[in-house]
């Protein structure tokens, strides 16, 4: 195993859940604590992205959003990541496959919110990622029809699995859709509140872990 990478032994089950986290928020937390009790997950780990490919605006520094997130979401199980910076891959499917040559053995889930799965036909390689891994879609405010009625959804359709717990020891394409408590909070909206400034600070209310 790489130096500085997070630990992990053959037949864990490990949850991915990346984004540009700009900045973390509490439905970050809420739906990665969620999927660790839904989905069998013994952990998830955040990939905080360099960049997001699918957007003209780029986020703050990785080195800020990594700690901020870190302040936000400590669980003993949750490990917040650089990992996509120090791979040196942009696209998910590329970063999936990295992890799996690294860490033989493991299993991987892909977590994504709803809004996610709308627009996980236009991501690079994206049929690549659920014959990969399953993928574990997390209810979002207002996304859950569209997400359900997504192209991804769709094309994989006979892969849907019933029940989250079942998802872990799944064999690829396979995917689930959990309904959970609905958060709305958004980094967006974080950002155009003002609530996330320069040099990673953010102004009172924000980090509520």
């Amino acid at each position: 195993m790489r130096q500085g990478f997070p630990p992990a032994c053959r037949g864990m089950v490990i949850g991915l859940l990346g984004g540009s986290f700009d900045p973390a928020h509490e439905g970050h937390v809420l739906i990665t604590t969620e999927a660790l009790k839904r989905m069998g997950l013994d952990q998830v780990w955040w990939l905080v992205t360099p960049g997001n490919p699918l957007k003209a605006r780029q986020p703050a520094p990785l080195a800020e959003r990594i700690a901020f997130g870190k302040k936000v979401m400590r669980h003993p199980k949750v490990r917040v990541t650089g990992l996509e910076a120090a791979l040196g891959t942009r696209f998910t499917a590329a970063t999936i496959a990295r992890l799996q040559a690294i860490y033989p053995g493991v299993r991987f889930v892909w977590l994504m919110g709803a809004d996610n799965l709308v627009q996980l036909h236009r991501w690079d390689r994206w049929q690549e990622i659920l014959r990969r891994v399953p993928v574990g879609i997390l209810a979002r405010p207002g996304w859950g029809t569209r997400a359900r009625l997504s192209k991804a959804a769709q094309v994989f359709r006979g892969a849907r699995v019933g029940r989250g717990e079942h998802l872990a020891h799944a064999v690829a394409p396979a995917w689930v859709f959990v309904n959970l408590p609905m958060n709305d909070a958004s980094s967006s909206a974080i950002r155009a509140r003002g609530e996330w400034g320069l040099k990673g600070t953010a102004k009172p209310g924000i980090d509520k872990a």
